[in-house]
């Protein structure tokens, strides 16, 4: 039996969450035993965010942010040491997203970037744990879009023989992985999920986001208006791809605003959760049509609002929370960079190249022994 740490803080920028993940040779590859979320700060949500874009200074705002999010990281991993009482030198690593602040994959042909701030140096030292992180680098490296990564751990935690299945991950960024019951995993990202809602929300009603989705469930969709947002070229495109803040801002929304500045703010509410839904499940229709049941994690699968949409788009699937799976929606990305973090260290491919576009598979992570 062994323990690992898995911490991400996704494309929402809603904090960090973590889980202190047991594994053992029987049973699933990874169990999460404890969970902590931790909001950020509000100066260093706002530093990461304006890391989205070109501005003065970037060098060294951007090194003000990594040793920030690594000190909430740390804050993160004590919390969940002090709530299952157990030393950190019972951890044999921690797997660390860090905070995606650019994601080009093919920003020079062949060869992109993809930016994962965190320092991991620093975490390492803070903690006194090694510490797995820039997973996402080698993949890019390799040919590969970086993401999404997820796929993998989908895989040998959630596949079952003889049944089709799909997991959507609802996080800022709405990214799918195809189970299909001859075996052959698939994924990609899909889309946005919370990244516009959240950011129309903030500007309208000044809260972080729509609980439930109730206030888009209370405004009437705009189909003019979603159908200028699902004309957007990536929603053609086939996988192998990915997505991020790059393309889905606050520009690319009000781009498609400006013909009518008369529109309720509450009706674009309810057409950005359409958005979400409709797009989503295109895709999944489009990639894998015979899906038996769609699992939905992430952030969004707490959207009431938003469920019911994608089952009103998806009559023949049945649509279920990844906690009927046993795991928590808040704990599976977090849960699969723990198990990313164990893979690195014993040497395992972490990618999947159908999904990433990889020339092959690749050992995933840079890490940062304790002392």
């Amino acid at each position: 039996m062994a323990y690992f740490i898995g911490l991400m803080s996704g494309t929402s920028l809603d904090g960090v969450d973590g889980v202190l993940a047991e594994t053992s040779l029987a049973g699933p590859p990874l169990q999460s035993r404890r969970h902590v979320h931790r909001s950020f700060p509000p100066d260093l949500r706002e530093a990461l965010l304006a890391l989205n874009h070109s501005s003065a200074d970037e060098l060294h705002r951007a090194a003000w942010a990594a040793q920030g999010l690594a000190q909430l990281y740390a804050e993160v991993v004590q919390a969940l040491l002090a709530a299952q009482g157990l030393p950190g030198s019972q951890v044999r690593a921690i797997g660390a997203h860090g905070q995606t602040v650019r994601h080009q994959p093919a920003a020079f042909g062949s060869r992109g970037y993809t930016v994962q701030l965190i320092n991991g140096a620093l975490l390492a030292e803070l903690t006194q744990i090694d510490v797995v992180c820039d997973f996402r680098s080698r993949d890019v490296a390799a040919g590969g879009q970086g993401a999404p990564l997820v796929p993998a751990f989908h895989a040998v935690s959630f596949q079952q023989a003889g049944e089709s299945r799909a997991v959507l991950n609802l996080g800022g960024i709405a990214n799918l992985t195809l189970l299909p019951a001859s075996g052959e995993v698939g994924g990609f990202d899909c889309g946005p999920a919370n990244v516009l809602m959240d950011l129309w929300c903030q500007r309208h009603t000044g809260l972080a986001l729509d609980e439930g989705g109730r206030w888009a469930a209370s405004g009437q969709v705009d189909e003019a208006l979603l159908a200028t947002c699902l004309a957007e070229p990536f929603f053609a495109l086939p996988p192998p791809k990915s997505t991020g803040r790059d393309l889905f801002n606050a520009a690319w929304l009000d781009s498609r605003l400006a013909d009518d500045i008369t529109r309720r703010p509450v009706d674009v509410m309810a057409t950005l959760a359409a958005l979400t839904a409709r797009s989503a499940a295109a895709a999944l229709q489009r990639q894998a049509p015979d899906t038996q049941t769609l699992y939905v994690c992430g952030g969004g699968a707490y959207n009431e609002h938003l469920l019911a949409l994608l089952r009103a788009a998806l009559p023949r699937t049945r649509v279920e929370s990844s906690s009927s799976l046993g795991v928590a929606p808040d704990q599976v990305e977090a849960l699969a960079f723990a198990w990313l973090a164990q893979a690195c260290l014993e040497r395992r491919p972490g990618n999947l190249p159908a999904v990433t576009g990889a020339r092959g598979l690749r050992v995933l992570g840079a890490v940062h022994p304790a002392a």
